[in-house]
C-alpha cells in the first residue's frame, strides 16, 4: 500500500486556539449563515481572528487574487483556516507558489483544488468538509465528527452502498468531479497509485459527469486507484422536455456505475458526503480502509 509520507502533520487544535476565517472563492453574501458557523465554532471554544469577508468583492470573487491569497496564506500562520463558501476561483491562486504552513484547511466544493494541492505538495491537514456557512445546516453527527477530527479523536466508520465487492487499503483523496477533473495533469494532483479516491459533485447532467469520468479513464488515473467512492451527486439530473428523448437517457448512478463498475476494484457508493446534509469531514492522505463486503469506509488512527 501507498503511504502519503506528510512534510508536516497537523497538530490537533486545543480550547482557545484561534483561526482564521477565509473567503477565496465566490462572494460570502449570507451573513446569518456565515455568523451561525462561527458561532459553532465559538461553542467549541475556538477563536475566530477578526475580519469583514461579507460582500467583499472584486467581481463575482471574494476579493482580488492578492486579497484571497493572503486569506489562504495568513501572516502570521494559523492552526486552522475555515473557508466560507464555494463558487469558483480558488483555482487561480495556484498559479503562484504556495508558501504552505504547518496546521487545519477546512473546506470543500470550490476549495478541492486547495486541498488537493496541499497533499500534493507533502502537507497533512486538508480536510473535506462543511463550510462555515454550511456548517449550521449539517446534523448533529457530522458537526461533531468534524470536531472530533479537529480535536484529535478517532472518527467513526462511515456507511455506503457495495457495488462491487473488496477491501483496499490506501491513502484518502476526496473532492468534488469536476474541480477535481481540471487539476488532472498538472502538479497539483496528488499521486493516485493506491489511493482511494472519494469523488462528489452537484448541479451537473450525467451525461457531463460521464464525460468527466471518461476523461479519468483516458488518463489512466482510476487505474491507479486501489478503492472508488462515490458521495452525494447533488442534482445531477436530466433536465430534458422531450418524452422520449428523456427515456433515452441515463440515470447519474447508472452513469457512475457503468463507468467504473468494470475496474475490478470495491466500489462503495451514496456515502454522505459532498453537498448533502450531511458532509462527512474527511482527512485528505490519512489512511483508510474501504470495505465493499461490509460497505464500509474508516479513518485509520494517525
Amino acid at each position: 500500500m501507498l503511504e502519503i509520507q506528510p512534510k508536516t502533520t497537523a497538530t490537533p487544535l486545543q480550547k482557545g486556539d484561534q483561526y482564521i476565517a477565509a473567503a477565496i472563492s465566490s462572494v460570502v453574501q449570507d451573513k446569518k449563515c456565515l455568523s451561525e458557523g462561527l458561532k459553532i465554532f465559538e461553542e467549541w471554544g475556538l477563536v475566530c481572528k477578526p475580519q469583514n469577508l461579507i460582500d467583499r468583492s472584486w467581481g463575482y470573487f471574494a476579493g482580488t487574487d492578492e486579497v484571497r491569497f493572503a486569506d489562504l496564506h495568513p501572516m502570521p500562520p494559523s492552526p486552522l483556516i475555515a473557508f466560507a463558501r464555494g463558487g469558483w476561483g480558488a483555482a487561480r491562486l495556484l498559479e503562484r507558489k504556495q508558501p504552505w504552513e504547518p496546521g487545519w484547511l477546512l473546506g470543500f466544493s470550490d476549495i478541492t483544488s486547495i486541498l488537493l494541492s496541499r497533499v500534493s505538495a507533502g502537507f497533512d491537514g486538508a480536510i473535506h468538509g462543511p463550510l462555515i456557512t454550511s456548517l449550521s445546516k449539517e446534523p448533529d453527527w457530522s458537526k461533531e465528527r468534524l470536531k472530533a477530527l479537529l480535536f484529535g479523536v478517532e472518527l467513526p466508520v462511515l456507511y455506503g452502498e457495495t457495488w462491487t465487492k473488496g477491501v483496499a487499503r490506501g491513502p484518502l483523496i476526496v473532492g468534488n468531479l469536476t474541480v477535481a477533473t481540471h487539476l488532472l495533469g498538472s502538479r497539483h494532483m496528488p499521486d493516485l497509485k493506491g489511493a482511494i479516491l472519494i469523488l462528489e459533485d452537484t448541479n451537473e447532467a450525467p451525461y457531463r459527469i460521464d464525460r468527466m469520468l471518461t476523461h479519468w479513464r483516458l488518463t489512466g488515473d482510476l487505474k491507479k486507484i486501489s478503492g472508488l467512492g462515490f458521495g452525494d451527486f447533488h442534482e445531477c439530473k436530466n433536465n430534458i422536455e422531450d418524452p422520449e428523448e428523456s427515456a433515452r437517457s441515463f440515470s447519474i448512478q447508472e452513469i457512475l456505475m457503468e463507468r467504473c463498475c468494470d475496474l475490478g476494484i470495491p466500489i462503495l457508493g451514496n456515502l454522505p458526503i459532498g453537498h448533502c446534509c450531511g458532509n462527512a469531514a474527511m482527512p485528505l492522505g490519512r489512511s483508510a480502509v474501504l470495505n465493499g463486503d461490509k460497505g464500509t469506509l474508516t479513518v485509520l488512527p494517525s
